[in-house]
């Protein structure tokens, strides 16, 4: 199999478009361009912008031999939608025909959270008394107090830091900016780790002068930390303790979103913390109260 001369500059200008214009992330649009990398591939010397409803019900059916998860599946049918909605929009077809391909169905399942005991022996069991490990015990204390996704994280610059009001501005999905809120408790990690700490964890090589474009989390060569180092991080401490569940950065936003609706938080305040679009993004946290509840009352009733 070949790949078409043509479709591959469409990818090529898909792929600046998803990132650019859509501002995908750079692991959405990586999968995405896989996805259509495959697809296209499977066309051979077929052009992309010649390929009907059928044809790509072909593919469908072909990879299905792979047995993919519900959930692979529907991003790869997701990743052609949006492809063949790009080459509509530039005028290359005359509609798009990927609109009438049915996804799968989702395996409905509730978030993964980690309890606050959970949460504290995590934090209490990095060591602060190097420059690497205070600058992690900062961003966990950050993820735990603000729910930010870690690439949020990842990408914080000086300029989006309002520390007297104890607030910071995220840019989350679709570059929608939001403001989240700290506690004092990760602030005052957070101002030590910038007045005496960041310049210790790239000690070997000269920092430029802090502007409000300068990353906030930087690794030893200086440049900024990226979210791959800040999962390993976690799973590094979560072997050192042997907590027996998985932990990923995610479970920390779960459990932020989580303890707040546990603890009475209005579910609309919830959501602009979060940055969801929709409510029903959010509510399925307030399952998770309700089960939490169900399994306190069936440990402590004395008839349950």
């Amino acid at each position: 199999m070949g790949l078409n001369i043509k479709s591959k500059q469409d990818l090529e200008n898909f792929k600046s478009y998803i990132l650019v214009e859509k501002n995908f992330s750079e692991h959405t649009a990586k999968a995405y361009y896989a996805d259509i990398l495959a697809y296209l591939i499977w066309l051979d010397e077929t052009e992309c912008e010649q390929a009907n409803l059928t044809k790509m019900r072909e593919y469908l059916h072909h990879i299905q031999v792979y047995n993919y998860k519900k959930t692979t599946l529907a991003r790869k049918i997701a990743s052609l939608r949006t492809f063949y909605k790009y080459l509509h929009r530039e005028q290359k077809i005359e509609n798009n025909p990927a609109e009438n391909l049915i996804s799968p169905k989702r395996p409905k399942s509730l978030p993964k959270f980690i309890s606050m005991d959970e949460i504290e022996q995590i934090l209490n069991n990095i060591n602060i008394n190097s420059p690497a490990g205070y600058r992690n015990r900062t961003i966990l204390e950050l993820l735990w107090a603000s729910g930010m996704r870690v690439s949020e994280l990842s990408g914080l610059n000086f300029g989006s830091l309002n520390l007297e009001n104890n607030e910071i501005t995220v840019f989350g999905k679709g570059a929608k900016e939001r403001i989240i809120l700290i506690t004092d408790r990760a602030k005052n990690y957070l101002q030590n780790y910038i007045n005496t700490v960041r310049s210790l964890v790239a000690k070997d090589y000269p920092l430029p002068p802090i502007t409000d474009d300068s990353p906030v989390f930087i690794n030893k060569t200086g440049y900024r930390l990226q979210t791959k180092t800040i999962r390993n991080v976690i799973n590094e401490i979560v072997e050192k303790i042997e907590l027996p569940k998985h932990v990923t950065p995610h479970m920390f936003r779960h459990s932020f979103a989580t303890h707040l609706i546990e603890n009475g938080a209005d579910l609309r305040v919830v959501q602009e913390l979060l940055g969801h679009a929709s409510i029903s993004n959010t509510q399925i946290y307030t399952h998770i109260s309700t089960q939490h509840m169900k399994q306190v009352y069936e440990q402590t009733h004395p008839r349950a």
